[in-house]
């Protein structure tokens, strides 16, 4: 063989190993992407827990992991009752959920937890024509969106992430006890760690607004009204739950993208790669919502359908007493309504 036949030899056998390499590190890498994503996919709920002639009602459950938990909770045999800001869009989700279920038994009901005096009209509606609450979930809610005052004068995330769904919770207590064995789900966020309760400024209106501020502290809020629920209601059959469902692809995020586009862009490739679905979002909230033998640990914190530790400011008792009284005094609510 010449010189020139070796070379060519040679370079056919280099590729050949070449693309042997390539190759391997393509399936390491394509296997290392599957195990990434079952990773970040989480728990999955294996309950099978039927829910015939239970009422479990879900706000903004018209999209996201809200219509996932509505259609959840449809295919078990409950009525749903969907809580809807847009009922055009609540509709839309509801007739999908009837046809892909097989369930009628599935409602819209118009609520607005921006506006208290919403929130007061849905429960006044609800309680005159349902005889039941067996599942509350407090599901609804806005992400770092700009600083904006509700009709009540309250900053947006304080208002909906937490005071609307107080104000809701504790309106529903009397017909959540008469149903017992009964719960509340509260989606909280793994956003709550190094959140802060600004109690001497909860609107920031002496301080500089920061979005991401805010929402921890309203996800952090969510927390501490967990906790002090569930201390509040032991011994009545009801129990309280908190829960951080994943990082999602849901229209949370809209404000995000609104005010960065470009970073929205950049990042969203990876971010089809790094976050869940709605399906795998809503697992969590359904796994807290129908799961047995959850009462012991009621007013604890539930992510990717397991018990976890929230950080040290999610158990503070004294904070999550103090939120009450505080949240109670804002939204108008006395022991006797």
């Amino acid at each position: 063989m010449n010189l020139s036949g070796k070379a060519a030899v040679f370079w056919e056998e280099l590729k050949s190993d070449r693309f042997a390499k390539y190759g391997a590190v393509t399936a390491v890498t394509a296997i290392s992407l599957v195990l990434l994503r079952k990773w970040i996919a989480g728990g999955v709920c294996r309950c099978r827990v039927r829910l015939d002639g239970k009422t479990v009602m879900i706000t903004g459950a018209n999209t996201g992991i809200g219509k996932e938990t509505a259609k959840d909770m449809a295919l078990r045999g409950a009525r749903v009752v969907m809580a809807c800001r847009d009922l055009t869009r609540g509709e839309k989700a509801a007739m999908e959920i009837r046809k892909s279920t097989g369930n009628g038994n599935v409602v819209v009901r118009h609520l607005d937890l921006s506006s208290l005096l919403s929130v007061r009209q849905f429960v006044h509606e609800f309680t005159a024509t349902e005889d039941r609450l067996d599942v509350l979930i407090n599901n609804a809610g806005v992400m770092m969106c700009p600083k904006i005052l509700t009709e009540d004068g309250y900053e947006t995330q304080l208002a909906v992430n937490h005071l609307g769904h107080f104000l809701l919770t504790v309106l529903l207590l009397n017909l959540l006890k008469a149903s017992a064995p009964s719960r509340v789900v509260n989606v909280s966020s793994i956003a709550h760690i190094g959140g802060k309760i600004h109690f001497d400024d909860l609107n920031f209106n002496r301080t500089p607004y920061d979005p991401l501020v805010s929402y921890r502290q309203s996800k952090l809020a969510n927390l501490l009204f967990t906790r002090e629920l569930s201390r509040r209601l032991k011994g009545s059959g009801v129990t309280a739950y908190a829960l951080h469902p994943g990082v999602i692809r849901t229209e949370l995020g809209r404000y995000v993208r609104t005010r960065h586009p470009v970073l929205s862009k950049a990042l969203s490739f990876p971010a089809l790669l790094l976050m869940k679905t709605p399906w795998q979002g809503a697992q969590t909230t359904i796994y807290c919502a129908v799961t047995e033998g959850l009462e012991s640990q009621s007013g604890c914190y539930f992510s990717d359908c397991r018990l976890k530790e929230p950080a040290p400011e999610g158990k503070d008792d004294l904070a999550a007493m103090r939120l009450w009284d505080i949240s109670a005094k804002l939204v108008g609510y006395h022991e006797d309504d």
